[in-house]
């Protein structure tokens, strides 16, 4: 008989924290699993993570259980039993995400949850999770671009408009956005906006260093799938709240967050809630910071700074480009993702978490984009209480980077563009369309969490030029 081999990488993708626990259960799949009994190992050894403490007298998991439990300090705070949650499309929502979710439910702060149809297993809170929690705030169910946020401006011209001057819309694109980790603006060149002038960054010594690096960012853009692009969108009906007729017009469409300003900010504060919220090892990247405290009032002001500023490199970026093609704006809507609310659910006042998640109150507008070749969708939401008035933010990864760059090559990539009529400036093959799932999909998977007001379609995309290279 054929033993089970398993990797630590395929025991890691589970979910499990780097431990003592990936080498036993490695070791427990070669002595009680065959080789054709993959999927029912790790189907097993992803219930004994989402519930532990429910295998910890089994002769088995028992080891394991103990590692996961395990602190230096002996102060662990124990969790509860995992509660149910809403969750939208989930035939085409991974496990790893749902086990991520499972363990958030557990925590003793927890009050609801909900997974949003483009959910995918992340660092602690799954993207694509909403997490309402009890007067703390989890720096990683924020996440750590925090603030990352959809605008979209909607210019008085037509099409056609864009179809005889792409050489032109091309230039400007080009000459006003910048992209990449660690990319700034120098000299003459930087950009100005009040946020920089914001008390906290002299209320809290821990940002007062990241102020000149801000500046140098403001209105750039970073990596992976963040970009800024040129469409045409389609209003679909008269009646709307922006009162732009039914028709087609020239937008702009960007996807940014809170750069090195927000990433450095995620990560200290994670650190510190770690430092005092110890939990088990399955759920330590979901460490919370009470907000009766010092350190959790100094993470919520600068959460907040970081979603603002955020804001406004959105709104440079558009500013500078508006003025650059010389249209009539007719109206821009912005939402952010990545970020935590103080709302009322259930008549109590609580902390939503949206790690990648698009707020949807009853009226609130937002925009989902789905990838650099399927459409966009600016839609209001219903305010559905199961889901914590959230739906997705975007069509929602289902291949990894590194699968994506291993799956497609760059003939493939320039055969899809030219099939839908989209340039691209930058992008790797990690970014491909078909990286990601079917945003139409997910819009039908979530069509009771929000109303279809207009689609956007890509023409001309600026990514960042990382990832893959040219074969």
């Amino acid at each position: 008989m054929k033993k089970l081999s398993l990797s630590g990488k395929e025991i890691v993708a589970l979910g499990y924290p780097e431990s003592p626990a990936i080498g036993l259960l490695v070791k427990i799949a070669q002595k009680h699993y065959r080789a054709d009994q993959k999927e029912e190992a790790l189907d097993m050894f992803g219930k004994v993570l989402a519930n532990p403490a429910t295998y910890a007298e089994d002769e088995v998991f028992a080891k394991v259980v103990k590692e996961l439990l395990y602190d230096a300090n002996g102060d662990i705070i124990p969790l509860k039993e995992s509660g149910s949650y809403a969750m939208y499309g989930e035939g085409f929502i991974e496990d790893g995400a749902k086990e991520q979710m499972n363990i958030a439910m557990s925590l003793p702060v927890t009050v609801a949850g909900a997974l949003m149809p483009d959910a995918h297993q992340g660092y602690g809170l799954p993207i694509g999770g909403v997490l309402a929690t009890e007067n703390v705030v989890i720096p990683y169910g924020v996440g750590v671009d925090i603030g990352c946020r959809m605008c979209l401006s909607i210019y008085d011209i037509p099409e056609s408009h864009f179809a005889a001057n792409e050489a032109q819309y091309k230039r400007e694109l080009i000459a006003h956005t910048k992209f990449n980790a660690g990319a700034g603006f120098h000299g003459q060149y930087k950009s100005d906006h009040e946020v920089l002038d914001r008390k906290e960054f002299n209320m809290i010594p821990f940002l007062k260093p990241l102020q000149d690096k801000a500046y140098s960012q403001l209105g750039t853009s970073g990596g992976g799938n963040h970009f800024v692009e040129w469409g045409i969108i389609q209003m679909l009906a008269d009646d709307n709240e922006l009162n732009i007729p039914k028709g087609k017009y020239l937008a702009l469409l960007s996807h940014s967050g809170s750069r090195g300003l927000g990433a450095t900010t995620a990560n200290h504060y994670t650190r510190l809630a770690k430092d005092i919220c110890k939990l088990p090892r399955q759920a330590a990247n979901l460490a919370y910071l009470d907000l009766n405290t010092q350190e959790g009032q100094e993470y919520w002001l600068a959460m907040n700074l970081a979603g603002d500023f955020a804001s406004a490199c959105h709104e440079v970026i558009h500013n500078k480009l508006t003025k650059a093609i010389g249209g009539q704006l007719l109206a821009r809507v912005e939402n952010h993702h990545n970020f935590a609310w103080k709302e009322q659910y259930e008549g109590r006042e609580v902390i939503v978490h949206r790690k990648g998640a698009t707020p949807a109150g009853k009226g609130v507008l937002g925009i989902i984009p789905g990838s650099m070749t399927a459409p966009g969708f600016l839609v209001r939401g219903r305010g559905e209480a199961a889901a914590i008035n959230s739906a997705s933010h975007g069509a929602g990864r289902q291949m990894s980077r590194t699968k994506a760059n291993q799956s497609f090559t760059r003939q493939q990539m320039k055969e899809i563009l030219r099939e839908h009529n989209v340039t691209l400036i930058g992008g790797g093959l990690d970014e491909a369309p078909g990286a990601y799932k079917d945003i139409n999909a997910v819009m039908n998977a979530q069509s009771e969490l929000v109303d279809i007001l207009a689609r956007f379609s890509p023409r001309m995309v600026r990514m960042a030029d990382d990832g893959s290279r040219e074969d």
